[in-house]
């Protein structure tokens, strides 16, 4: 079932997500409409916040970004064949020099700007069946997972861009808070009583 993405401005989207156990409620088939919203959307990742759940979980799906023909055959092949459920997450280590890359975000439409981050990762993390696993990634991989963990984490892209970008993009956010958009997907406005379909 896709499910409508939460919009800039909810309060969700600032709160620390909390930890979840095994026994959380119908979790298989909220990582199946998780992954249904995303696709349609044309996400490359989704968290739980951005779909009202202030719970520590995210799923990434790199696959679109392997099409990028600058890539090697290696990079693309390792892109194409990422897809994983973050449950409980935590980034341990962040490593080298950062590297500047377009972000955009789902529950920020029509926005995107240029996000500074460290290349290398090594995370903490379970999976649907709460196995636990210590992993490192880079590259763009790494970069997807630090952009679905900054949100359970109540951080948003446009939290680490410059005053100056903030202000530029400030009645954008204002708008999108209000539904002023258009998107080709459900969302959920913090400042409409209804939802948009």
């Amino acid at each position: 079932m896709i499910l409508p993405i939460v919009a800039y401005g909810d309060p969700v989207l600032k709160k620390k997500a909390v930890l979840i156990s095994s026994d959380y409620k119908d979790l298989k088939t909220l990582v199946a409409n998780m992954y249904e919203t995303m696709y349609g959307a044309y996400g490359v990742g989704l968290a739980a916040p951005q779909i009202g759940l202030s719970i520590r979980l995210f799923l990434v799906d790199t696959a679109p970004f392997s099409e990028d023909e600058s890539l090697s055959a290696s990079e693309a092949k390792a892109l194409k064949n990422f897809k994983k459920t973050f449950i409980n997450p935590e980034i341990i280590e962040e490593t080298g020099n950062e590297w500047n890359f377009n972000e955009g975000c789902l529950s920020i439409p029509n926005i995107r700007e240029e996000v500074s981050r460290k290349p290398k990762i090594k995370i903490r993390y379970q999976d649907e069946n709460f196995k636990s696993y210590v992993e490192v990634y880079d590259g763009l991989i790494a970069r997807v997972i630090q952009h679905e963990y900054d949100h359970i984490q109540g951080i948003l892209f446009t939290d680490k861009v410059s005053n100056f970008k903030k202000r530029l993009i400030k009645s954008k956010l204002s708008s999108i808070s209000k539904g002023k958009i258009s998107t080709d997907y459900r969302m959920r406005f913090p400042k409409i009583s209804k939802k948009r379909v």
